[in-house]
Parts: structure tokens; sequence; C-alpha cells
């Protein structure tokens, strides 16, 4: 296969550095378009994301439309020496992820039809859009004089002249074969510029399951034949389930039954049992709980736990919550005897949520959020407590880490530019190292016992901003960007939002027009982290640093000046505020608090004395602030409050971690209750409002998980967790994030 693709580039690079250019060619089928230059599938004009492999096997099938095309062509053509190792399971898998973005059924295939036993034909018409220009005009290339001892060729050996309408089909098979050989070319070129697996390393993949959505979270039983892991396409704080699986090929098996929020699962020494970490209500937020590894009723294993794994059969390394939602690192029995700190964030705001311990026991990797509530670099602790603590790995927001067995190696998964893979370093020291690239991402590491191999979760992610309305919904933003953050303007008639279409810790801002379904950038170049409308819809704040700590832009949304750069610096989460000042978040020692400020850096002030742990938003008049107070009031309870800028009483909104959105006019305020899950969309609560945003009686320790529409007067239930809020109960926008991940074993160089 390296051969194959070296002749292709070699080739591909022939035709094109030829006198007479080719025209890139672009097949149509129904409302698609297959770009082989670009190396690009689109619906409607709009590029889908689609991974590499599908993509070629794509171009094949449409290339021989009409055609049976057999699964051993397939193998030689796409998959022979190449790292995947069951090419059978990764062409189902191919033909399946095709299937689901062309929206084709198998059993009344409009598109892919197999047969069985044989391999696939694509059966739906396709039409030459851009055809290849030829390569030179017969008449223009002189032939090559044969040498003197080459015999003359006999009639039969001569080609006879080519009719119209051969010349015709020529022309086609000539255009598909250029498509195939540019579009393969393409892949190559890709993989060179983009850093695919470096074959130096060797890195060989392995897939161990097979779900049409997603698997994450992998954890190894300590004999390393039982893998666990959660159904879903977030790690972290998800209402999705735990199984279970035999390796190599046992059947995936449900654990749990838990629709708590939740993370971590780790096996018991013995490999009987998984523990888990659970969000409760009411504090402590995190408690730690044990199911059967072959399933059954959960029980409580320790309160004020989170993280937890065993460092031998009597001793646990976790996490606890000292106040607020300070999350540090213990070690202590199951009964809390002998309790030690281990390491403690500096900032307040800081939690440390996991730790994977070194063979040895002497070490442990870190895996903590910062000040701001983003991930951090990991960091090496030492048990023992004789060496000072240390930031290790790449810098980036490093979500999963773990240990060869020799503990010569630390792993981790890292976001860096928008993309998560698996890196590595030494323990010894010397500079982390990148093992795997491209387009698909890994996320979490379960080192085998061996120390042969990890086991990760590997796939993509995609994001469309969806509308609902009285009369049904509809998507708004393209299939295959990453979109996030929307937000409606004070009418109600335009929805802006993020749009990340590239690598980066940004994305441009765009909006759609509602009534018309138009979309356009609104500041074309510039990358933003957050935003916030004006409340007459005129203004656009934002911030451009991954980190926060720009300084902030004002621009007219209409873009008849260029942007105001404003005397505020080290802001976080910065909205329009009250009295024409604006409002963020910003750190100040080891805690974050609530500030305001007018736009030329004059007359700040803290809205209020006590430290927060997140601002998130404010409403669209100006009267409340919506905050996380971190539970310095309450003990070691999260207190959601909105707290009221023109002075007064402070309200508790959630009796647990929520995220409240208001309406655009300011009528009713949104209160998420159910968390949305891998077959659930979750729910919310849409509480009316009274005139000047007044709020209404609320229960005194919050809205707690679950409630119903009769906890508040007057309130409605809305079928989505999720969601940012139109003009009514029926009206809002929601980001529909379809995550495809499978768990793969990926050999260690």
């Amino acid at each position: 296969m390296a051969d194959f693709r070296a002749n292709t580039v070699y080739t591909s690079s022939s035709l094109r550095s030829r006198s007479h250019p080719v025209t890139e060619p672009v097949f149509q089928f129904e409302e698609f378009e297959l770009h082989c230059g670009r190396f690009q599938l689109l619906r409607k004009g709009r590029p889908l994301r689609v991974e590499p492999k599908p993509l070629e096997l794509l171009i094949l099938l449409v290339s021989r439309q009409g055609h049976l095309v057999s699964r051993r062509e397939i193998v030689e053509k796409l998959w022979e020496s190449d790292v995947f190792v069951d090419t059978d399971h990764s062409i189902n898998t191919a033909i399946r992820k095709l299937r689901y973005l062309l929206r084709d059924d198998s059993e009344t295939p409009k598109y892919i039809e197999t047969v069985t036993g044989m391999g696939y034909r694509f059966v739906a018409s396709v039409s030459l859009v851009a055809p290849v220009s030829p390569v030179a005009p017969p008449s223009a290339v002189a032939p090559a004089l044969p040498p003197e001892d080459t015999p003359e060729p006999s009639p039969a050996a001569v080609s006879p002249p080519v009719s119209p309408p051969r010349r015709k089909a020529l022309a086609w098979y000539m255009g598909v074969g250029v498509c195939i050989v540019i579009a393969l070319g393409s892949v190559v070129l890709y993989r060179v510029l983009h850093g695919w697996p470096d074959r130096r390393l060797e890195v060989k993949y392995t897939q161990l399951t097979d779900f049409t959505d997603s698997a994450v979270a992998p954890t190894l039983s300590p004999d390393g034949h039982l893998l666990a892991f959660i159904r879903g396409g977030d790690a972290f704080l998800t209402a999705d389930q735990i199984y279970v699986k035999m390796l190599p090929n046992g059947e995936a098996r449900r654990v749990t039954d838990d629709s708590r929020p939740k993370y971590g699962p780790a096996f018991s020494p013995d490999g009987s049992e998984i523990a888990y970490t659970v969000m409760d209500v009411p504090g402590p937020v995190f408690n730690t709980y044990a199911v059967s590894a072959l399933g059954g009723e959960p029980h409580l294993l320790l309160k004020n736990a989170a993280g937890l794994v065993w460092l031998d059969s009597g001793r646990l390394l976790f996490s606890e919550i000292r106040g607020g939602i300070h999350l540090g690192v213990v070690t202590a029995t199951v009964t809390r005897a002998g309790q030690r700190d281990i390491y403690f964030p500096a900032h307040e705001r800081g939690m440390a949520h996991y730790s994977s311990p070194s063979p040895d026991r002497h070490w442990a990797l870190v895996v903590e959020m910062k000040g701001d509530g983003d991930w951090g670099q990991c960091r090496l602790v030492d048990l023992d407590g004789q060496h000072k603590e240390r930031l290790v790995g790449p810098m980036g927001a490093c979500t999963s880490a773990g240990w060869s067995p020799d503990a010569e190696w630390m792993y981790f998964t890292a976001w860096i530019d928008g993309k998560s893979h698996i890196w590595r370093q030494r323990f010894s020291g010397g500079a982390p190292e990148q093992i795997t690239f491209g387009p698909t991402e890994e996320e979490g590491v379960a080192i085998e016992p061996d120390g042969r191999a990890l086991i990760t979760s590997v796939g993509v992610h995609e994001s469309a901003i969806w509308i609902h309305e009285r009369s049904g919904q509809r998507q708004l933003s393209s299939e295959g960007d990453v979109a996030s953050w929307p937000v409606f303007s004070p009418d109600a008639g335009v929805l802006y939002y993020l749009l990340r279409r590239g690598e980066g810790p940004g994305a441009e801002l765009w909006r759609t027009m509602l009534d018309s379904g138009k979309s356009e950038t609104v500041l074309s170049g510039i990358s933003m982290t957050a935003f916030d409308i004006s409340s007459d819809g005129k203004q656009v704040l934002y911030a451009t640093a991954a980190d926060g700590k720009a300084p902030l832009f004002v621009a007219p949304l209409d873009r008849s000046v260029p942007a105001t750069k404003l005397s505020i610096f080290d802001a976080q989460s910065p909205h329009f505020g009250d009295q024409g000042k604006i409002l963020f978040q910003r750190t100040e020692g080891s805690n974050n608090y609530l500030e305001r400020m007018n736009p030329d850096g004059s007359h700040g002030s803290r809205v209020f004395q006590y430290p927060i742990a997140e601002f998130q938003s404010v409403s669209p008049g100006r009267h409340w602030a919506i905050v996380n107070v971190a539970g310095t009031q309450e003990g070691n309870r999260i207190a959601i409050m909105a707290i009221p800028l023109d002075g007064g009483v402070p309200r508790r909104i959630c009796a647990s971690y929520c995220v409240p959105m208001w309406s655009p006019d300011g009528k009713y305020l949104f209160v998420p209750v159910e968390d949305p899950s891998r077959t659930d969309p979750g729910r919310s609560l849409a509480i009316p409002l009274g005139p000047g945003e007044t709020l209404p009686i609320l229960p005194a320790g919050g809205i707690a998980p679950s409630a119903e529409p009769d906890v508040v007067r007057g309130a409605k239930s809305v079928a989505r967790g999720e969601l940012t809020p139109g003009t009514d109960p029926e009206h809002y926008a929601w980001v529909n994030t379809t995550v495809h991940r499978n768990l793969y074993r990926i050999s260690l160089p």
C-alpha cells in the first residue's frame, strides 16, 4: 500500500505539472457533491466532516458507479498493509459511517447497495460536474522515435481510431481515474502536512468496540481481561451508563442504571467492583459509589470523594472538597483512617478531579481544572511528600493520564488547538512527544498490564445549531463544523453563535437571520472565545485570547466602524452590565470576584465582596447576574445565585449545579432539571418572570434536579436540558452535537 500511494503521489504531481492543467473533477449525485481535488464531500453546498477512510471508499464507489466493487478490491486499494488489522471490520465501519452521512438505508439503499458476500455497488445516478481537461491534445505530443533495433509494429498491434461515443466514455473513465489519483494523492499530502501517525513509531490500531454512537472513559481491570467504559459521548459528569466488556471479543453489557452525573470508573484491586464518582445533592457535591462488575445496585463507598482509585487493597487515593468547590487529592482507608493531604490547587476554584498513581505508588499524575474552570496542564505529585509538585506533559488541556508498568513513561490526552491527541513523556525527564495525529481525536488512556499497548477512545465530533419553533424544528448552521454558544438578539430575529472550521482555540462569530435563513460572518477573521450582545442589539463585546486575559473589544454589529479596544485586562466571562459598565470575572490572589468597570478602565469595583467560583450570565435588562458562589455561604454546597445588580437580596436558583438561561425579552428564566444523555435530550423548566425581571417565589433550597413544573407557579416543562431560550417555552435553540467514538487498542512504540 505504501508503494501504491507513493506512485499515486508521483502520478498526481506529474499530471498537475503538465502545461495543460487538470480541472478538478467533481461528482454530483442527488444533493451531494464529491470534490476530488479538495478531498471533500458537500451536501447542498455545505461541507460535511468525513473521516479519510470512509471518504476514500466513497470516491472508489462513486467512480465505479453501477459496478460491483468487491471487498477484496477495497482492501487492496485502501487497507492493504495499513494500520488497521481487522479489514473486514474496518470496511463495515466505513460503510456504516457513509450511510449515516448520506442518510442511506441498507434495507432500501438509495446510494450504497450491499451485494451479500461480494461487495458494494453505488446505485445512485452520478454526473461529472467538472470534467477533466485532457492532459494534452494528441497532436501536440510528438511520438517518440523507436530505437533502430525495435521492430515495426504489426497492423494488429495498432489501436483503431476512437469513435465519438467511445471517446466520450473514455473521457468519463479518464476523469474517474484522475479523480482517484488526485483524491488519494490528496490523502497522502494531507497526512504529510498534518502529521498523521509517524510510521517510524509503528503505531497500530485494533478496534475493540463497534457502536454507532460512542464509547469513552476506558479503564482496565488489574489483570487486563475486563474493560469498563461509559457508553456515551462525554467522559465527564455524564448521565450515560457504565458498560463492561471481556477482552478481546466479549459482548458489551451495561452494569449501571444510574441517571446522576458521573465520571471516572475504576476497578477494585480484585476486579470485582467498579467505583465511579457521582454528583449528589445536597452536598457534599461528589460521592463515590461502587457497583459489581457483573452489574446490580450500586452502593455508597465513600462520601465527599471523587476520582477514587485504589493504591492497594486497604488504601485509597481520591479527591475531596475542603470548602466551596476546592477539590484536592488525599489518601486514606475506606473508613478515612490515616488520612493525609497530597495536593490541593493554589486557587480556591481549582479542582483536582482525577489522580493516576504510578506502579510503585510513590507518585501520581493529577488532572485538574484551573481557577477559570478550564482544564489545565497535568501535574506530577509526590505521594510520599518528599518532592515539590510540577507540571508535566504537553502545554494544553490535559483530560486523562496514565503510566507504563515500569513507570518509565507517562501518558496523557491533551487538547491543543481544538484537537485531543495522545502524548507521552519520560518520567526521568525530556520533552513530551506526540503519539497520535490527524483529524480523529483520542481521549482517555488505559495502559495494558504488559505495557505493550494502551486503550483509548478514538473518533470525531461535530455540532450544528438547531432551532425549535411552534411549527417544528430546523437546522441553522452547517454540519461538519464545530458550533457553540448560540445567543438570540434582543428581538429574537437573529441567532448569533461561534463557528470553528479549523484548529485553534477560538472561533468566528456568525449570525443567521431566522426569517430568511441567511447566514453570514459578523467579524470575519476575528477568532473569539467569548462574546455578549448589547441590550439594544447594536454592539458585540468579545474576548480573543484562549485564557481570557487579553484586552476586551467592542464592535458595532453593522460593521460600520472598526472594533474598539477596551482598557480592561485580565477579564474572564465579559458581559455588558448595568449603567453602561462592563461586568466580568477577575482572579485576585487565589479567588475569583465579580467586578464592574467603565469601558475606559475607570471606576472599577467589585459587585460584592465575597468570592465566586464562576460568573455565568447577566439578565437582558441587566437587573440580575447569575453566579456560582461555590458554597461559601453554606458549607460545601454549590450555590447558584441570582445577584441583584442594583442592590437587594440574592436568590438561590438551583439546589445543585446548573446553568440557568434568560429569554432575550427577560420574560422567562429557563432552569435545567435533567441532564441530557445518549438516549434522552434532558429537560428544563421555563419559569415566568414578573415586570422588570422580577423573580417568582422559588424553593428555599433552590430548584432540585428532576423537579416538576409545579415546583414554581406558572412553570412549564421543556423537553431539552441544554438550550438557549427564545421568546417562549416553544421557542429555543440548541447545539446538536454528534459524537462518533469507539475504543481502540494502540500499540506502543
